[in-house]
């Protein structure tokens, strides 16, 4: 090793010592950043009131859901008996949710048992507001500071000021026939509604705005925390399920580095010595770089051999041994994708099918009946493959 060499890698250590020491005497910022996971003790976590939720029901178990709504109260539903095998409220709390209209579908259903829907966030699927017959706005024009109540004379003394962090968004339309206003905000002289119940089936939603409000920050600054159980008094003693930030596969780092990004420090240095690393490769390589022989590349045979099979089946004119394959795949489809029972394909089995996959249900009854009708019969013409084949398409795109 040359003294250059010893000389660089001498002044690196130092300067990667240097900025390690910089870093651990700087005090750690507090992190502003609304994230509303449960586990954050940061200003706008929601620890504090994911862990007084056991106060606020002490009758009821808390049950946090660390996948889709759609992928946990399905298991619960009974296809024989046309039930769910569990009761209690659903929570969220998240300004931005990541709640799709399939799974938007499925908190519908599964409140149309019985059971409580309770949303605050400040953005909802448009399943649910055309389902529900309700509209937002966002009325930027605001000072920063709101005053926060409810709207039953009882809780007067628990409205809440938020300062800070805060958006006006507000119910611009509700259906006034069913909806009952529950709460209010106020932006300077504009009194808004942010808090309504929404009868559906035998249950109901309970969407809220400002989300702000059930954070750490807010919850222990004065008596905040009245106006979160007053909100909460709302719902009924039954199991919650909490829809977790932290959701399967998310929520951990697997990588054996984690620590080192976990620590400005480490991970600057880090990011350091791979920059070295590649500059010292970059500049040594010009001297050694071998001749790059040139390989030329496998040739992909797949589309030849495709369109082999596709002209033989179209030379031989075999309808029925194509029906049979297509009918066969997209029944697989179905299992796979629906976890669908497709031994018997009747009038029941298309009503889940339906509801399964969100299509029409005359839709799906007439591609079943078409597919039992092929099936029995034993000579099919051309006719009757294309119009299978749309029949099939259209369940897939629509």
């Amino acid at each position: 090793m040359s003294k250059s060499l010893k000389l660089y890698i001498a002044i690196l250590v130092l300067l990667i010592a240097g900025l390690i020491a910089v870093e651990f005497s700087i005090p750690t910022p507090v992190s502003w950043n609304p994230t509303y996971n449960e586990d954050h003790k940061i200003p706008y976590g929601t620890f504090v009131f994911f862990e007084e939720l056991d106060n606020l029901f002490p009758e009821s178990k808390v049950q946090s859901i660390k996948v889709t709504p759609y992928e946990y109260f399905d298991d619960y539903y009974d296809w024989e008996n046309d039930t769910y095998l569990t009761t209690g409220t659903y929570m969220l709390i998240d300004d931005y949710p990541n709640l799709d209209d399939t799974s938007a579908q499925e908190l519908m259903d599964f409140a149309s048992y019985g059971n409580d829907i309770f949303i605050s966030s400040s953005y909802f699927p448009d399943r649910l507001m055309d389902s529900l017959q309700f509209d937002t706005k966002n009325d930027y024009s605001f000072d920063g500071v709101a005053n926060v109540s409810l709207s039953n004379p009882v809780f007067k003394n628990d409205s809440i000021t938020i300062d800070r962090d805060l958006s006006n968004i507000y119910f611009s339309s509700v259906d006034t026939l069913y909806t009952t206003v529950l709460g209010y905000q106020k932006f300077t002289d504009s009194l808004r509604t942010n808090f309504i119940k929404v009868p559906w089936g035998d249950g109901q939603f309970f969407l809220h705005l400002q989300p702000i409000a059930f954070t750490n920050y807010n919850m222990l600054k004065k008596s905040n925390h009245k106006y979160a159980s007053s909100v909460m008094s709302y719902l009924g003693d039954d199991t919650i399920y909490f829809d977790s930030r932290n959701k399967v596969g998310q929520d951990l780092n697997r990588s054996p580095l984690r620590y080192i990004f976990s620590q400005p420090p480490l991970k600057w240095a880090w990011y350091m010595a791979l920059i070295t690393v590649v500059l010292f490769m970059i500049f040594n390589a010009k001297r050694k770089q071998r001749i790059v022989t040139i390989k030329e590349p496998i040739k992909n045979t797949t589309v030849e051999f495709t369109k082999t099979i596709g002209n033989l089946y179209y030379e031989t004119k075999d309808h029925n041994n194509l029906i049979d394959k297509k009918i066969t795949y997209f029944l697989e489809y179905i299992r796979r994708v629906y976890y669908l029972d497709t031994q018997i394909l009747d009038e029941k089995f298309a009503k889940h099918l339906a509801t399964k996959s969100g299509k029409d249900v005359s839709d799906v009854k007439k591609l079943i009946n078409q597919i039992v009708y092929l099936k029995a019969k034993s000579d099919c013409n051309e006719d009757d493959l294309l119009r299978l084949n749309k029949a099939i398409e259209d369940f897939y795109t629509t």
